[in-house]
């Protein structure tokens, strides 16, 4: 699994779906089950966006 996850397609895939879906949930789903949902991706995409920002780091 971490091999798939140091993988920056991977990263990159996780980053912008999860952007995507975080920003739509909040409209596409009522209520609270909506707003936990855009939290959770958010998070979900934060991490892949650091993981990017990491591993940028460790090539230069």
């Amino acid at each position: 699994m971490k091999a798939l996850l140091s993988f920056r397609p991977a990263l990159w895939f996780l980053f912008l779906f999860n952007l995507s879906v975080a920003a739509v949930a909040p409209f596409a789903v009522d209520g609270t089950q909506g707003l936990l949902t855009s939290a959770g991706m958010g998070v979900v995409s934060l991490g892949a966006g650091v993981g990017l920002l990491r591993s940028r780091t460790q090539r230069a």
